[in-house]
């Protein structure tokens, strides 16, 4: 019992006098278990449709199958990347910044509601039985119809579930609003501009309050209509929904821009190529991101003309994508290059960010869109976007940043590449198998399929994959443990400092030596 209360004051750190630390932990913690139940939610579905493909038989009831898929958005997409990604920026810019941090209230109770709102999207599933229905399967719309309403559905789900989305929001305004809050009272003292970091941080804050007032403002007008206080225009519902849809992903993208801008100079030990660059295309990304409301609905019933002018719109956001690649890219230009778990988790965000969003271009295309709607390869879009960019941004932050919160360095340098190469692996082989089947015109959710080789042989690829890629993450919570637990104690004082340890007792030397002879 000693044990495992050291453990838990090792782990959120109860000890430790920074409030900063504490709360960006206790979130960091909370979205690495939302996270893990979202992984596993994700693993049922693949092993219903590699049951499927290999035996014909089915392990899970439909309502968990889809359940599965449901509750794994919910809690990965905002559970897990939405919270990592304000703990990672309340931490970093608390010591970019070096801001003394008020208002401690309202972000603990932001912290409190954002997380009591996947309790409730869950379902109540022991205390109340008879109001067990965590299976929602239904939550959506189907061309005019949404789904899971009184008067506009055959399948009702609980309300509980519009009441956790409700929270969510709540909490996530509370965040962005400390958040920026703190940016104000930080820009009354500093000398000179704000850190390119911070500039990114700030955009992202604003752009998530934009991207969740129209599904705000939706989900409030299901409350209403849910309980028949109001009627609901179902395409008017959908494209104010549909502000998030589009900008989601880009407001979790945007911390992985956010870390190349901070990683990349200090890895390469020279300063970025163009600040002004920089900051030009932090303002466009703020200014792009949330102006396409309809861009996933394309095949609603609405004038061409709007549907053309979403798609010119879709494109402009390359405009400050290829202004970041290119600045990062004249950056490490020529510079002395180290492979270490921090590079290599840049290297793969980096390259990953082009290849999938070369497919985002395809996506938003009307004639394009009209053949591949809501079939798989939608799905391996935005997955290879989060697999290949969004989380190794993640990974390469979290592998400094735990370091440098705790004061140990990382157990097990052998185990932090294990999970690197199984990572990559696995995370290939799933978007290879989403995409072939996406091509092939399998549509989304796929419980059963035709047994043909084109459908069967992807499935089971994307599944393995899945299989792999789980595993790998797994010898990460092993390591982060066994760090917390037996990990050799440092002494961090700053980002810089932090990065410097991490990148040299993580460094491949077989590879420096390679390198070295090549220059």
């Amino acid at each position: 019992m000693k044990g495992l209360i050291n453990l838990l004051d090792e782990i959120f750190q109860l000890d430790n006098k920074d409030y900063i630390t504490r709360i960006s932990i206790a979130m960091i913690s909370l979205s690495l278990l939302w996270g893990i139940l979202g992984i596993i939610d994700a693993l049922m579905v693949r092993l219903q449709e590699l049951s499927w493909g290999m035996s014909q038989t089915l392990i899970l009831t439909p309502q968990e199958y889809y359940a599965g898929i449901g509750l794994h958005a919910m809690r990965d997409f905002f559970g897990f990347a939405v919270q990592l990604e304000f703990a990672v920026f309340i931490y970093l810019s608390y010591k970019l910044l070096n801001f003394k941090p008020r208002a401690k209230w309202l972000l603990n109770i932001g912290f409190i509601l954002f997380n009591i709102s996947f309790m409730l999207l869950e379902g109540p599933i022991i205390v109340y039985p008879k109001f067990n229905d965590n299976y929602f399967s239904a939550d959506s719309w189907y061309y005019l119809s949404p789904y899971g309403l009184p008067n506009f559905s055959q399948y009702i789900i609980s309300p509980l579930w519009y009441f956790g989305w409700e929270l969510m929001d709540i909490g996530v305004y509370i965040y962005v609003i400390w958040l920026v809050y703190h940016y104000y009272l930080a820009t009354q003292t500093i000398k000179g501009k704000l850190p390119i970091f911070g500039v990114y941080v700030l955009m992202t804050s604003l752009m998530t309050a934009i991207g969740w007032s129209g599904e705000t403002a939706a989900n409030t007008w299901d409350i209403f209509a849910y309980y028949g206080l109001i009627g609901l225009d179902p395409i008017a519902n959908q494209i104010a929904f549909g502000i998030l849809w589009h900008s989601i992903v880009y407001i979790t993208w945007m911390p992985a821009v956010a870390t190349l801008y901070l990683l990349i100079p200090m890895l390469a030990n020279k300063p970025l190529y163009s600040d002004r660059m920089g900051r030009i295309s932090a303002l466009l990304y703020l200014i792009f991101s949330n102006n396409v409301p309809i861009h996933h609905l394309y095949m609603v019933n609405l004038p061409v003309a709007i549907k053309s002018l979403e798609e010119v719109l879709t494109y402009t956001v390359v405009v400050p994508s290829m202004m970041t690649f290119f600045n990062l890219w004249v950056t490490v230009k020529g510079a002395s290059f180290h492979l270490n778990l921090i590079s290599a988790w840049v290297i793969v965000s980096f390259a990953g960010a082009i290849a999938a969003g070369v497919t985002g271009i395809a996506n938003g295309t009307v004639v394009f869109d009209a053949m591949i709607h809501d079939t798989l390869w939608v799905v391996g879009h935005f997955h290879a976007m989060i697999f290949w960019s969004i989380v190794p941004a993640g990974f390469a932050t979290l592998y400094y940043m735990i370091p440098m919160m705790i004061g140990k360095n990382w157990y097990s340098n052998k185990l932090g590449w294990m999970h690197f190469v199984g990572y990559l692996i696995g995370t290939t082989m799933i978007i290879i198998g989403f995409d072939a089947l996406g091509v092939t015109g399998l549509i989304r959710k796929p419980e059963i399929y035709p047994l043909i080789s084109d459908y069967v042989t992807p499935e089971i690829l994307a599944s393995i994959g899945a299989i792999i890629a789980d595993l790998a993450t797994l010898l990460w919570l092993i390591n982060l443990l066994l760090t917390f637990i037996k990990g050799k104690n440092i002494n961090v004082q700053s980002i810089n400092q932090a990065i410097s340890i991490i990148a040299a007792t993580t460094t491949v030397l077989e590879w420096d030596s390679i390198s070295q002879k090549l220059r």
